[in-house]
């Protein structure tokens, strides 16, 4: 039985349609992430399968029991799940100690000092009890918004853009130990970012929505090697879409060479598709012939990410040990690692 599971899920915000029939299902114990741009229905989906928000078509389950219809609608209290929003929300007048403990009512004082002591040494802070969150980092507080979500053991955890007011360098270090501190609970949970470093670091699976519609619910390795959609291919890492044309040997023929590919059904000889070419299909060679001009260059540190023109006039992207400092007008050597081709319809492109 799914911990969450979302049937056709229809929901409009101030009468724009927001969820557009969102089918989803999250395993028990799995942490799952709705990434997208701002305006996709990230937040409206995860605020109606809180009890906060009301759908209009569709059904919502949690560990079974039947949550929200157009008809129906369990109470947010009711329904067993921890949330953790982007401002924390802790309680500035109270101590760490009893913002953990304001989820436990009805526990005895001794189960609530297990508990407490329990989360506090699981978020690494088991000496802030007696502090108040001013005294604490971002960091620091975010982990106590944590804990006092799993105090009561929720059947699932909510968590709306719960790394965004930090450092960058901060986020995603944080998503993996809250990842860890999940996965030590067992407890299952679904979080809302823009942040595919996030998203990564967090989720078990992942879900792109675009226009209120999931694209593709899956591992985040499909999701950036065997994207279903060109706006995945796209938002998820960095790549380029280049012309090709599909041969009577099922391959697609393109500048860069005849490319292996699983084409989309329906496709058919001499048809001219879309070609997605990662950074990483592209290696930088000094010793080869096969030459392309730098059009622009990004240095990352450790790499340089080049982009490269073709004869044609469109562009790839290729990464190059930080050493190989090519200026912009010069052309560099290159050679070929693509395995197999990621192919879409050029009217799904345009």
């Amino acid at each position: 039985m799914p911990e969450l599971l979302l049937q056709k899920i229809r929901a409009s915000h101030k009468s724009h349609l927001a969820v557009d029939r969102v089918d989803l299902r999250l395993a028990n114990g799995e942490i799952g992430c709705l990434l997208g741009p701002s305006g996709c229905g990230k937040t409206t989906l995860l605020r109606t399968i809180a009890g906060l928000h009301p759908i209009e078509g569709g059904e919502i389950s949690i560990a079974g029991e039947l949550m929200s219809t157009p008809k129906k609608m369990v109470s947010t209290e009711e329904r067993h799940i921890g949330m953790v929003f982007q401002d924390y929300a802790l309680f500035p007048h109270m101590t760490i100690y009893d913002n953990i403990a304001f989820g436990l009512d009805g526990k005895s004082q001794q189960e609530k000092k297990q508990r407490i002591e329990q989360l506090l040494s699981l978020i690494g802070l088991p000496e802030v009890g007696k502090r108040y969150p001013h005294q604490l980092s971002g960091g620091q507080q975010q982990r106590v918004a944590l804990a006092r979500a799993l105090a009561p053991k929720p059947k699932i955890l909510l968590m709306d853009e719960p790394f965004s007011g930090l450092d960058v360098e901060l986020r995603e270090s944080l998503a993996r130990e809250v990842r860890d501190i999940l996965k030590t609970e067992g407890i299952s949970a679904l979080m809302v970012t823009h942040n595919q470093n996030e998203a990564f670091a967090m989720a078990d699976s992942v879900g792109v929505l675009k226009d209120g519609k999931l694209l593709q619910w899956d591992t985040p390795y499909n999701l950036y090697h065997q994207p279903h959609h060109p706006f995945i291919a796209d938002f998820i890492g960095q790549g380029s879409l280049i012309s090709g044309s599909v041969c009577d040997c099922r391959a697609v023929h393109t500048e860069l060479g005849l490319l292996k590919t699983h084409l989309p059904t329906g496709t058919a000889s001499g048809e001219e598709v879309m070609v997605l070419v990662r950074p990483d299909d592209i290696i930088h060679d000094d010793e080869s012939d096969w030459q392309l001009e730098v059009v622009n260059r990004a240095f990352r540190g450790s790499h340089f990410l080049f982009t490269l023109k073709l004869p044609s006039g469109e562009k790839v992207m290729c990464m190059s040990q930080s050493h190989h400092d090519h200026p912009v007008g010069s052309k560099i050597g290159i050679q070929l690692e693509m395995d197999h081709a990621i192919v879409f319809a050029k009217n799904l492109v345009e």
